[in-house]
């Protein structure tokens, strides 16, 4: 039996670099039910090449704080994560959520490993300090160990990243799914190619959110601007194009807004400088 761990296959950081590297973030509305997860770990599995998946899971969370008797607080799209929540987000993140995930892509064939960024210490944050709002434990990302990352994924891991991180003293924090998911590509340009692709339940960026059809083919940060100025951009979109334009301006090759099913195709809103 071959030894997937075996250092002699695994290449320098040198020749790393000319690997090109698929880091995907999705959505909630796709990995909480089963056919549109099915579909997408399907397609995801399709992707030549390493890659490494980023996963939501809010609805599932609101859901089962509901059944707990929980109280969920959202402002401006962003949840409030007091202790009780923290348990709950932690359960359906860390657990429910991605082992789901890992066990259907080893279905597939594909070897993957589910983290939150206290394992490994791949990722630390530090808690938001408290302005207008106490979002309470949420965390901001401040340090990416990428070299953890890139090990494992040159020996054919594949990184299922769940949207949590810990602050390096015992506490886990609450952390945006779309943050984790451009910190860590960002982090991993220094060894890889990398494609940041942002997956939903839209074709990508759209002018009229009514019509699937109205996609924008390609956005740079000053129309970007003019679209959320006018209301044509809003919501938790803003948050994910903000990563997407941070993510092209550290070196990213390339960023992606699309559906789930799309992601072989050319199609979605591309982001430019």
């Amino acid at each position: 039996m071959k030894d997937v761990f075996d250092k002699s296959s695994v290449p320098s950081p040198l020749e790393r670099v000319k690997e090109r590297l698929t880091l995907v973030k999705v959505g909630g509305k796709i990995v909480e039910k089963p056919e549109s997860l099915n579909r997408f770990l399907a397609a995801f599995s399709k992707i030549e090449g390493y890659k490494v998946l980023v996963h939501g899971g809010g609805r599932s969370a609101t859901a089962m704080a509901t059944r707990l008797g929980i109280e969920s607080k959202m402002v401006d799209g962003r949840r409030i994560t007091d202790e009780e929540m923290l348990k709950v987000v932690t359960m359906v993140y860390g657990g429910l959520v991605n082992k789901q995930i890992v066990a259907g892509l080893q279905v597939l064939g594909v070897n993957a490993l589910g983290l939150t960024g206290a394992d490994l210490n791949y990722m630390r944050s530090e808690k938001r300090p408290v302005t207008d709002v106490d979002y309470g434990f949420v965390g901001d990302v401040k340090e990416v160990n990428a070299g953890i990352l890139s090990d494992l994924i040159a020996k054919g891991v594949v990184p299922v990243l769940a949207p949590l991180t810990h602050d390096g003293a015992g506490n886990l924090l609450n952390t945006n799914a779309d943050a984790i998911a451009g910190e860590t590509a960002k982090a991993l340009a220094k060894y890889f190619e990398v494609r940041l692709m942002f997956c939903f339940e839209k074709r990508g960026v759209l002018l009229n959110e009514n019509v699937e059809d109205s996609v924008i083919p390609a956005l740079n940060l000053e129309l970007f601007k003019k679209y959320v100025a006018e209301g044509i951009i809003s919501g938790g979109m803003i948050p994910k194009l903000e990563n997407a334009f941070e993510a092209i301006n550290a070196g990213i090759k390339e960023v992606v807004i699309t559906r789930a099913d799309l992601i072989h195709t050319n199609g979605g809103t591309k982001i430019c400088k």
